[in-house]
């Protein structure tokens, strides 16, 4: 006949009962103890042992605490290098670390504990201390493209994925900089993307015509480290133009377009018009020839040298259906030199003359260049045709915080948020 069960108050109370006689009992007694124990209450003895072993019945118990892994020392490099970078997602963080610690090692003086620290950090975990120091995202606005009609029928529309293994073909945009005023003549940026290594090359030119465009076009391509072998667009007529089209003609290019109001078609280079203009520009209106030199040799100088020599990008490698939902699998994200590099197209004296410019480049001091660049542009700007800040909108962190010791917040309506620091030295 088996045994009555017995409840858990009864375990309770019997635990109560023979818990100090446990503790105070030599070792063959607690044997006897335990025997005793395991037979009336029907429990496993490490069980048993574990009762008894533990807090006092009814004790309240001492709250478990996981030791700290990361040193604050180690967060707050991590912290100036994720700002200095501009905020880069974990993942990326991750794969730039490697490649920014020979620079913050001298600028930081990190100890070598924190850089194994440093190099040991997880993306996931980066996304839990760098949590409280993310800034929201801000508003975006539409943009001002208008459509062109001429030769459309031409230029042969491009909705399928991009399958290329070789550098050269790209997508461009024109980003305008109108601030709420869309009438007169305002800078544009006229951003350009390579499909198969996340390059990226951006000009500044003032208003949108054919010959303007098609100017900046040609300084792009003879920028790139590879040839240009296409470009796909949207249907802008800043693009869809006899001068455009007889330009690819005439260099071999191939030229795609898009479908109307189909910004997917081009989404490759609508992300970098986010990245590389709007989270630096705002959506502030600049009109005069000084802005539009300011900006132009803000890309053409240290800004394009920063985010296609030292920023990892990710690329998608492939999607999976899982029955109604699509599954997206991406490679390790890598510079956009990385990629050109494993290129075999790359000329080798091209291949040397970009690693070389790598090495003898400070990461830290283009991010400080930039800043003071970015700065000097703000105030260049048209303040009468700005848009209106969102109403009580939240505390937002700066856009680009050094490792200073001291700052504060300021915002002009349709900029990113950004920092004035103390003059103290880094």
């Amino acid at each position: 006949m088996d045994k009555p069960i017995v409840s858990t108050q009864s375990k309770r109370e019997y635990v109560q009962a023979i818990y100090q006689r446990y503790r105070h009992a030599a070792r063959p007694e607690k044997q006897r103890i335990l025997d005793e124990f395991c037979q009336v209450a029907r429990v496993h003895r490490k069980h048993a042992i574990r009762l008894l072993n533990g807090p006092a019945p009814g004790a309240a118990r001492p709250p478990q605490q996981r030791a700290q892994t990361y040193s604050p020392a180690v967060i707050a490099a991590l912290r100036a290098i994720w700002e200095a970078a501009g905020y880069p997602w974990s993942l990326r963080l991750k794969a730039l670390l490697p490649l920014w610690l020979p620079w913050a090692r001298r600028r930081l003086r990190l100890r070598p504990a924190v850089e194994r620290q440093l190099l040991a950090i997880s993306p996931r975990q980066m996304d839990r201390r760098l949590a409280p120091h993310r800034r929201p995202l801000l508003q975006r606005l539409y943009g001002r493209t208008k459509p062109g009609t001429l030769l459309k029928h031409h230029i042969p529309l491009k909705t399928d994925r991009w399958e290329v293994t070789i550098p050269g073909f790209t997508e461009i945009d024109l980003v305008a900089h109108c601030g709420s005023l869309g009438d007169g003549e305002f800078v544009h940026s006229l951003n350009l993307t390579d499909i198969h290594t996340t390059w990226v090359e951006t000009a500044a030119v003032l208003g949108k015509s054919q010959v303007v465009v098609q100017r900046a076009l040609a300084e792009l391509r003879a920028a790139l480290p590879f040839a240009l072998r296409g470009i796909d667009s949207d249907n802008g007529s800043e693009f869809i133009n006899q001068h455009l089209w007889d330009y690819c003609q005439a260099q071999e290019i191939q030229f795609t377009r898009g479908r109307p109001y189909k910004k997917d078609d081009n989404a490759h280079i609508e992300q970098k018009n986010w990245t590389h203009v709007r989270k630096l520009l705002g959506y502030v209106r600049y009109d005069t020839p000084a802005a539009q030199a300011a900006i132009h040799a803000l890309y053409r100088g240290e800004l394009r040298l920063f985010q296609n020599l030292f920023l990892p990008s990710v690329k998608l490698l492939r999607k999976e259906r899982v029955g109604a939902r699509v599954r997206r699998r991406y490679e390790a994200p890598r510079t956009p030199l990385d990629r050109v590099l494993a290129c075999p197209e790359l000329r080798p004296e091209v291949a040397a003359q970009l690693q070389r410019l790598r090495e003898r480049l400070d990461p830290f001091a283009l991010a400080h260049t930039i800043e003071q660049q970015l700065e000097r542009i703000y105030a260049l700007a048209n303040p009468r045709h700005q848009p209106a800040p969102a109403a009580a909108a939240p505390p937002t962190i700066p856009r680009r915080v050094r490792n200073r010791p001291s700052f504060t917040l300021t915002r002009r309506p349709g900029h990113p948020p950004r920092s004035v620091t103390s003059e103290m030295a880094r």
